[in-house]
């Protein structure tokens, strides 16, 4: 950072030059979920998930699944499936080390976003993960979150992005597929073909 000139460096300093947030936008947080969350979370098919390990390296996990995917279990409790995925299982490791986790659920068209930080556990009852089988298969662990902190954001973000205006969408010419990115960052020897069939059987065979 030392190329940089004017940085800021404290909260007073911040607050300084920003303001402090009117009474409406603090007053809107909640511990819980309350019904309008509820309704939300039920609808969302998409979801980011935070979490950092002990020595605060960070990571930021997609998930999705068909909508209402995310099992709210009271107004202070949700679970996350954790599907099949690439093993690296970046999430469960950091929630092992350090519990707290954020959470950012979205609905395809809606401009608003739910967020919401707590403490995660990862838990392998059978009868959670059952409850959320899909095609009879039920994930291997369930990512439950006690619930700390929960608001909905505002459009703004959203509105400048056009994120879900597809007429606005950039082109997706000259961008690599994942197969090329893999095989460039791994200097693995199979070539971008081959690595890419392996990436679409994975895709249809391990889905769920």
């Amino acid at each position: 950072m030392d190329r940089f000139k004017d940085i800021v460096r404290s909260i007073d300093e911040l607050r300084s030059i920003m303001g402090e947030p009117i009474d409406s936008v603090t007053r809107k947080t909640l511990s819980h979920l309350d019904k309008h969350c509820g309704v939300f979370i039920g609808r969302s098919p998409f979801m980011l998930l935070a979490s950092a390990d002990a020595q605060g390296n960070v990571d930021v996990s997609p998930k999705g699944d068909p909508e209402g995917f995310v099992k709210i279990i009271d107004k202070q409790t949700l679970a996350i499936p954790d599907r099949l995925g690439n093993r690296r299982a970046d999430s469960i490791e950091n929630i092992l080390q350090n519990p707290k986790v954020g959470l950012i659920f979205m609905i395809p068209g809606k401009t608003e976003t739910l967020r919401i930080s707590g403490s995660a556990s990862v838990v392998r009852d059978a009868n959670l993960l059952d409850s959320m089988a899909i095609r009879d298969r039920s994930p291997q662990f369930a990512i439950v979150v006690d619930v700390h902190e929960a608001f909905f954001h505002c459009s703004k973000c959203m509105i400048r992005s056009k994120i879900w205006q597809q007429k606005h969408w950039p082109s997706l010419e000259g961008l690599p597929r994942l197969a090329e990115t893999m095989v460039d960052a791994g200097k693995l020897e199979l070539s971008e073909t081959e690595m890419h069939k392996l990436v679409v059987e994975d895709e249809i065979d391990r889905l769920y």
